[in-house]
């Protein structure tokens, strides 16, 4: 399983987000056995996140508000890369900001370090353009990436947020300005009130909904976004089982993230692995590739 250069075990790995940087996680899943780690956004600075509360469970999912809390790049890598490394399997750094310059600093100290890609949001809010997500608007996009890769000593995958009106432009964007892979969908924005206190569940009003409920928006997104790009694509939004993970894949995605399933099953990903190692044997598959992208 390759993506932009580096090989992969197998094609699952974690949502960012959803799994820390594996220190919670490890004493359930062996993290040898993922094809990667994915860490939470990693910003220059620590970020406090949102107020709470700010994660509410959904029909078919959740929406969280957490807003990216996280230490800091310092924090990171004198904490949770050293853990990270000692396991193998491939590192994935999430990172986030607020400017252009907050993701270059982070790309910058990243340079030197011993991790195998860069995955990056773009659906942070862009304060310098009054809050509108980074990846709303091709333009930006083309920029934010054509800048992160001059910086980059990994390759970059970007990541999509799905809350625009045609996800191909911001794909084609992406590609244009030099990304190595994608990863998509992102949250899509949500809400829920609740009657009783007349009043909005999440103290951000809005927020992320991730779980089985975004799995078809998701799913159609990838397919349309791997017939528009020539780059690979990371799949996820909904992936719960092997059989999910397999849809994906037939969508044309060459990796899956998992994310609200672990939440409710920590068990999720090896369980995933396990189910697509019994597929290809019953169906006599000797790698994926032969039926990636087969409903095109």
């Amino acid at each position: 399983m390759d993506i932009a250069g580096i090989t992969l075990k197998n094609p699952v790995m974690p949502a960012s987000g959803t799994f820390g940087s594996g220190q919670e996680y490890s004493g359930f899943v062996d993290l040898n056995r993922l094809g990667a780690v994915v860490t939470k956004g990693v910003s220059c600075v620590p970020w406090e996140g949102n107020p709470a509360p700010r994660i509410m469970e959904t029909a078919s999912g959740m929406i969280n508000a957490v807003g990216l809390q996280n230490p800091g790049i310092d924090v990171f890598i004198e904490r949770d890369l050293p853990f990270l490394r000692q396991f193998d399997t491939k590192v994935i750094v999430n990172i986030c900001g607020s400017t252009v310059a907050d993701y270059l600093e982070v790309v910058e100290r990243l340079s030197g370090q011993e991790i195998d890609m860069l995955e990056v949001n773009i659906s942070c809010p862009n304060v310098e353009h009054g809050g509108i997500a980074f990846g709303q608007e091709p333009g930006m996009v083309e920029y934010i990436t054509k800048e992160i890769k001059k910086k980059a000593a990994q390759p970059v995958s970007m990541k999509l947020t799905p809350n625009v009106t045609d996800i191909t432009e911001i794909a084609k964007a992406a590609e244009a300005g030099g990304a190595d892979a994608l990863s998509l969908i992102n949250t899509i924005t949500g809400m829920r009130i609740d009657v009783k206190k007349r009043a909005f569940c999440v103290a951000n009003k809005t927020g992320g909904l991730s779980g089985p409920a975004i799995k078809p928006v998701a799913l159609r997104m990838v397919w349309q976004v791997c017939r528009a790009v020539n780059i690979p694509v990371i799949g996820m939004g909904g992936i719960q089982t092997a059989e999910d993970a397999l849809e994906f894949i037939m969508a044309g995605a060459a990796a899956v993230a998992v994310g609200t399933a672990n939440f409710r099953n920590p068990y999720a990903m090896p369980e995933i692995i396990g189910g697509l190692e019994k597929y290809m044997e019953e169906n006599g598959i000797r790698d994926l590739k032969e039926i990636r992208g087969i409903v095109s």
